[in-house]
C-alpha cells in the first residue's frame, strides 16, 4: 500500500508540471480573449437557453439543456466543493482559494470551447447514435491521423472517471458522523469501511445501470435540492461570522501573491494548488463535461457552449468561495487544518457552526454530493470504453466503476488525490489541444449563432 501511495504522489506531480499549468491557464486566457470575452458578455442568454427558451424537442440528442446542465454539476458540483477546498485550504492557505477563482473564470471560455465542439462534430458510436466529447471531435474535426490523440483521452478517461474519491468522502462521513454511535470501538476499520462502500455500490448500481435518461432524471431533480441545502447552511455560517470577513478576504489576496505563502512554499505551488483544486472542483478543460453536454438535444452547438460555461462559475466562484469562507470563519481552519483533511475539515466547521444538528446537515448534502456525482461519472466511463470497443460493450464499464467504489472506501485519501490529479492532467492534454486547434471553428460557429439571434430578438421586438 506505501508503494501505492509513493506511485501516485509521484504520478501527479510529474504528470502536474509547469507546461500543463500553462497549457489549462494559458489555453484559458487564450479562449478568453479570443472569443473576445463571450462567457461574460453572453451571460443572461446563456441563462435563457437553460430555461429553455430556445428548446427545440425534435432535435438530436438524449437529454434537454437542463438536464445536460445538471449533469454536468452533479459531477462537478460535489465532493470537490465540500472536501475538496478544505484539501485545497490545508495544502495551499487561503491564497489557492484565489487561484481557483481565476482557473474557474478562465475555465468559463474553456468549457465554452469544448462544449460547442462537443456538440460540432458529434460522431457516432458502433450502434450509429450520435456521440459527443472530447474522443469524437477530436477524431471527427481534426481528421483520422489525429485518431491516436482521441484514443488517449478514452484510454485516461476510463481511469479519471472512477469513484474513489466520492466513494472514500462518502464513506468517511458515515463511519465517522451517521453511523459513529453504532459502530462498536473496537470494530475494525477496514471491515467497516468495506461494508459500508458495498452498500453504497447498491445504491449506486440501481441508478447507473437505468443508462443516460435516467441519470439525467434523478440528477436534474437531487442537483436543485442538494445546492439549495447546502447553499443555506454556509451562508448561515457565513453571516453568523460575518465580522471575519474583511480579514478573510485580506488572507486571501495575501496569500495569492505571497512568494512564500504556506509552510516554505512558493508562489508557484499554491498557484498549482489552486488550479488542480478548480480541475478537480469544475473539470474545465478535462474533458468530462463535454461528454455530457454532447447528448444535448439541440442542433446549435453554441448554445450548448453557453449553457455548459454556466457550470464553472456555479460550482467554484459560488459553491466552493462559501465553502471555503464558511471553514476559515467558523474558528476552525487556524486550530484543526493540520489534523484533518478533507470532508472531516469541514464537519468540523459545521460543527463549530451549529452544535446541534450541524454533522447531521453536513452528512445530508455530502449524500446528496457523492451520489450524484457517482451516478454522472458512470456515464462518462461508458462513453470512453464504447469510443475504444464498441457501444455493445460500454456497459462493461459499470462493473469495473462499481467495484471501484469498494475500493475508494478502503484506500487512503491522499493516494486517491495524487492518482486523479494525475490522470485528469492526462486527460486536459488532448482535450486542449484538440480544442486549441479547433478554436476558429468555434468562433466562426459564434459570429454567426449571435448574427442570427439579433435577427430574430429584433423581430420579436417589432
Amino acid at each position: 500500500m506505501d508503494l501505492f501511495q509513493r506511485f501516485c504522489a509521484g504520478f501527479s506531480a510529474l504528470a502536474w508540471g509547469t507546461p500543463l499549468l500553462v497549457l489549462l491557464l494559458g489555453g484559458g486566457l487564450f479562449f478568453t480573449i479570443y472569443s473576445r470575452f463571450l462567457p461574460f458578455r453572453y451571460f443572461k442568454h446563456a441563462i435563457d437557453v437553460l430555461r429553455g427558451k430556445y428548446d427545440d424537442p425534435d432535435a438530436e440528442g438524449d437529454i434537454d439543456h437542463y438536464e445536460a446542465l445538471s449533469g454536468a454539476i452533479a459531477a462537478t458540483v460535489g465532493m470537490g466543493n465540500i472536501s475538496g477546498v478544505a484539501v485545497a485550504l490545508v495544502a495551499g492557505g487561503p491564497g489557492a482559494l484565489f487561484w481557483m477563482w481565476i482557473s474557474a473564470l478562465l475555465g468559463m471560455a474553456t468549457k465554452f470551447f469544448t462544449c460547442t465542439l462537443s456538440v460540432m462534430y458529434r460522431g457516432h458510436d458502433s450502434h450509429g447514435h450520435a456521440e459527443g466529447g472530447p474522443m469524437y471531435f477530436i477524431e471527427e474535426g481534426l481528421g483520422k491521423k489525429w485518431k491516436p490523440l482521441a484514443v488517449f483521452f478514452a484510454l485516461a478517461g476510463l481511469f479519471g472517471v472512477t469513484p474513489m474519491f466520492q466513494a472514500n468522502q462518502l464513506t468517511e462521513v458515515l463511519r465517522t458522523v451517521v453511523f459513529v454511535e453504532v459502530i462498536p470501538a473496537e470494530a475494525n476499520i477496514h471491515l467497516v469501511n468495506f461494508i459500508i462502500g458495498m452498500v453504497i455500490l447498491v445504491l449506486v448500481s440501481i441508478v447507473i445501470f437505468g443508462g443516460i435518461e435516467r441519470i439525467g432524471t434523478v440528477a436534474g431533480k437531487l442537483v436543485p435540492v442538494m445546492v439549495v441545502i447546502y447553499v443555506v447552511a454556509v451562508l448561515t455560517m457565513i453571516v453568523m461570522n460575518v465580522e471575519k470577513l474583511p480579514g478573510i478576504i485580506d488572507d486571501i489576496f495575501e496569500g495569492a501573491f505571497n512568494f512564500r505563502s504556506v509552510g516554505g512554499g512558493a508562489l508557484g505551488a499554491v498557484i498549482m494548488i489552486g488550479a488542480k483544486r478548480a480541475a478537480f472542483s469544475n473539470e474545465a478543460g478535462i474533458g468530462t463535461a463535454p461528454m455530457m453536454h454532447g447528448a444535448a438535444k439541440t442542433d446549435e452547438p453554441v448554445r450548448e457552449g453557453l449553457v455548459a460555461m454556466i457550470g464553472p462559475f456555479i460550482d467554484t466562484i459560488v459553491v466552493c468561495t462559501m465553502t471555503a469562507l464558511a471553514i476559515m470563519s467558523s474558528g476552525v481552519y487556524d486550530q484543526t487544518a493540520k489534523k484533518v483533511d478533507g470532508v472531516l475539515l469541514t464537519t468540523e466547521a459545521f460543527k463549530a457552526a451549529f452544535p446541534v444538528g450541524g454533522a447531521g446537515v453536513l452528512s445530508v448534502c455530502v449524500l446528496f454530493f457523492a451520489l450524484t456525482t457517482l451516478f454522472s461519472f458512470s456515464y462518462y466511463g461508458t462513453k470512453c470504453l464504447g469510443y475504444l470497443i464498441g457501444a455493445d460493450k460500454k456497459h462493461y464499464f459499470n462493473y469495473f466503476y462499481v467495484c471501484m467504489i469498494v475500493v475508494g472506501a478502503m484506500i487512503k485519501l491522499e493516494a486517491i488525490i495524487n492518482l486523479i490529479d494525475g490522470v485528469y492532467a492526462t486527460m486536459a492534454i488532448p482535450t486542449m489541444v484538440g480544442a486549441l486547434l479547433l478554436s476558429p471553428k468555434v468562433r466562426q460557429a459564434s459570429i454567426d449563432y449571435f448574427e442570427r439571434m439579433d435577427k430574430i430578438d429584433y423581430k420579436r421586438r417589432y
